[in-house]
Formats: structure tokens, sequence, C-alpha cells
């Protein structure tokens, strides 16, 4: 048992699997009143989730029923095993929106260890709250997760009563202030880096590699988490946003603008989102900018490997597959170019397989994979941690969705180590990548200040 929080932990690494017999879990829902989802998941010291998605889908969590965790090349075999053991006998009552699912993500890197600032996220972590509140436009729901039906049906009348006397909004406040900022890499450093990746580029080495930096900002006062994603939110209405918290450790949280993969029975949803120019002060400075990334055979060379790569990689999985018009997805601060690619799969596959074979995408890695891999480790001086990974859900069927870790930070005390990286090709110039990472750190430095 997991002492801190009442849940099953099922682990595994590389040379042993859980011996664990499967937990027969139930889950019992009923139809809620509007609620503040800010104040659901407003806690501290306890494991709680919040995953919101730009059709409009938002879950908060909070609790442990069952935790999953894996680390090594295996991670994502061994968690797929860990939850349908979990899921095996699941006896849900509720409609399908309101039903039990598993929050959580991965390292960039399989070989990752926990540490600060990434203490309690291991290489893979999921868990299955013990309460969910599910908004959608099926209504509002609270469904709570226990072993028995007894358990189940006494969270689930504590929880409804609890959540009657939270206030119906939570304010979101102002930044905490930003008392300094810290690099991990200097313009000099970095000219460096560039370099070198573009001798490797011109070598033939690797085509492509996404080079980030991380950026600790050290606060005048401890950063209220939940209300800078609700700022995010109205900030930035049509990107995701998730938060993620241990028992112990920091808390994960980002308003990304990439999905990696949505999966519903044999349907499923990606895009490639690579490439990126300012917003202009105008709607014409924007138009124009726009037409500067159009144009640009770098920028186009850039988000054309990652369309090839996805497809590539969703081919062999698929009975179908469309790669759809490119279009440009404007955000506050900056636009990208985007390509939707759709597929349909052949026979039945978890979402977590489709995750494992899109991961990194060329967006967040680059080309060919694993020499960029290679490149990233030997150059970067910081561990991405859950950086530019998969973060999301997935179910007992093995659908879900999953997005790409981006415009994200650690939060911890008064401090949040952010993180942002730009995508280097033949031609691209280190001012200029410097320049588009600075402009990747501003959505959520922007709501610190």
């Amino acid at each position: 048992m997991d002492q801190s929080s009442g849940g099953r932990r099922l682990t595994a690494d590389t040379e042993s699997l859980p011996v664990d017999e499967p937990t027969d879990l139930v889950s019992r829902s009923r139809e809620l009143e509007d609620v503040s989802f800010g104040a659901i998941v407003d806690a501290e010291q306890e494991s709680r989730i919040l995953w919101a998605t730009p059709g409009g889908l938002e879950v908060v969590g909070r609790g442990v029923a069952v935790r999953m965790s894996a680390r090594g090349p295996d991670r994502f075999d061994r968690i797929r095993e860990q939850a349908s053991r979990a899921f095996d006998a699941l006896d849900h009552d509720g409609p399908h929106v309101a039903r039990p699912r598993a929050f959580g993500g991965f390292s960039f890197h399989d070989e990752h260890e926990p540490g600060p600032p990434w203490t309690g996220f291991d290489a893979a972590s999921f868990v299955v709250p013990q309460i969910l509140v599910i908004r959608s436009e099926d209504g509002t729901w609270l469904t709570a997760v226990g072993t028995h039906p007894e358990e189940a049906i006494e969270h689930l009348e504590r929880w409804h009563d609890r959540l009657a006397a939270l206030p119906a909004m939570q304010p979101s406040g102002t930044g905490p202030g930003v008392t300094s900022t810290q690099r991990t890499t200097s313009p000099t450093d970095w000219t460096d880096q560039v370099e070198a990746a573009l001798e490797q580029i011109e070598q033939g080495t690797i085509t492509k590699v996404v080079l980030a930096q991380s950026l600790s900002v050290t606060l005048e006062n401890s950063v209220h988490v939940p209300g800078t994603l609700e700022r995010l939110r109205r900030q930035y209405p049509n990107c995701y946003r998730f938060l993620i918290a241990n028992d112990t450790g920091g808390t994960f949280f980002g308003a990304p603008p990439e999905r990696l993969v949505s999966k519903r029975d044999n349907r499923v949803e990606t895009e490639a989102l690579a490439g990126s120019v300012p917003r202009g002060e105008t709607p014409e400075e924007d138009d124009a900018h726009a037409a500067d990334m159009l144009d640009s055979e770098k920028v186009q060379r850039e988000h054309e490997l990652v369309v090839e790569a996805i497809r590539n990689q969703l081919e062999p999985l698929a009975s179908e597959l469309t790669v759809d018009e490119r279009t440009i997805r404007r955000l506050a601060t900056i636009q990208h170019l985007q390509t939707p690619i759709t597929a349909t799969l052949e026979g039945e596959r978890h979402v977590l397989e489709i995750v494992e074979a899109l991961h990194p995408t060329p967006a967040v890695g680059g080309v060919p994979p694993v020499a960029a891999w290679e490149t990233i480790r030997d150059t970067e001086t910081f561990d991405r941690g859950w950086y530019a990974a998969p973060v999301g859900w997935f179910d007992a069927a093995g659908d879900g969705e999953f997005a790409v870790g981006l415009r994200s930070g650690v939060a911890s005390d008064d401090t949040v180590t952010l993180f942002a990286g730009s995508g280097i090709v033949a031609d691209s110039d280190p001012d200029d990548e410097w320049d588009e990472v600075q402009l990747k750190f501003r959505p959520i430095l922007d709501e610190l200040r």
C-alpha cells in the first residue's frame, strides 16, 4: 500500500515485473452543479491533478486509488501491464464521461532519475485519482474510486458534501512577483551549442535537433499554481492546461499548445506543430510575420521534417492516414505552422502504444531520433525531466489523450523552473534561435510577474 495516500502502488523496472494481484477497482458517480475546479485542486501535500483541453474537457483529481510507475527503455510496456491489472475488473456505474482514468506522464529521457527540481517525478508515473470531478458538454460529474462499493460510496458522499461547501468561483489572483532569474545557458554558450549542432548537420550526422534551456525564477512570494493556470486559460484559451503534483516534491504545470495524440476507439488525431514567429502589434504586422513564416525555406523544412516523421511513425499502425492542409496556429505571443494528421488504426491498440511510437516527435527531439537524443544529452547542461515529454491520461479501454509538456515549469516553494527550446536545422542563426526560446518562456513568465 502507498501509506501516504491510501492507494495501491504498482511499480516496475527493466529487470523485474510487478507481481501484485489485480486490483478490483470500483467507481461510483453522481452529477453535480457547477463547482470551482481551482478550489478543488487547491491543496498541499496531496497528490492532485488538473487536465483541461482546448475542446472543453476539464478534469481535476485528488488522492490516489492506484499509483503506477516504471523506468528504463521498457517503461511504456510496464505501465500498460500495470494498467491492465489495475483496470482489469473495474466496476463503473456512471456515464462514459465520468469513468476513472489514469493521469500522469513520462520523462523525456528513459534513464531519468528523480532529483531537484524533478523530485517525485519518475521516468514514468501515473495515478488513478481517488476522487475525480469531470466537466464537459455532458455536464459536471463527481466520481469516487475505491476497492469495494461501500468504500467508493463513502468517498462519493463525503466529497459531495465537501464540494457543496466550496465557493462557486476561485479568484485567480495576481502573479507572485519575480525577484530574479538564472539561466542554465548563457548567450555565448548557446551560440557554441547551436554552432556545434550546425556542424553535425553539415556532416550529415543529424538533420535537425531541438536544443532547450531552463530558467530558474526566484519569486517574491510562493506561486499559487491553480491561479496561474486560470490566468493562462484566459490568455491562451486554445491551449491545454495541466497540473501534476505528487505527495512530495514540486508541481509540474503548463499550458502547451501541442497535442501529441488523442485516441477514441480506432480513431487517432495528432498534429505537427513546428516553425515559429512572433505575433504582431497590429493585424497587418501579424499577417506580415505569418507571411514570412510561410515564405521561409528554413521554417518549411523544419515543419516538413515533423510531418514526415509522424507519418512514418503512424503508418505501420494504421489502415488509413490523412495529412490535412497546413494552417497557422495563432497564440497570444507566438504563431506556429500546424498540420493536423488523422489515422484509423489497424487492429486494437492502447493509446500508450501510439504515445511510444510518436515520442519524441522532431518538434521536440530531432531527426534522426537516436542521433538527436544523443546530441541533446551531450549538449544540454540540465535535466529535461518531464519537459517536452508526453503528459495526459488513459482509461480502461486504452483510449486517452496526451499533450507535449511544453510551455511548462516546475514550481517548488518560491522558485519556478521554466523550460523552452528551439529547433536547429541547416541555416539556423544562433541569435534568432535565442530570441525564439525567450519568446517561449514568456507565457508562464508573464503570469509570474
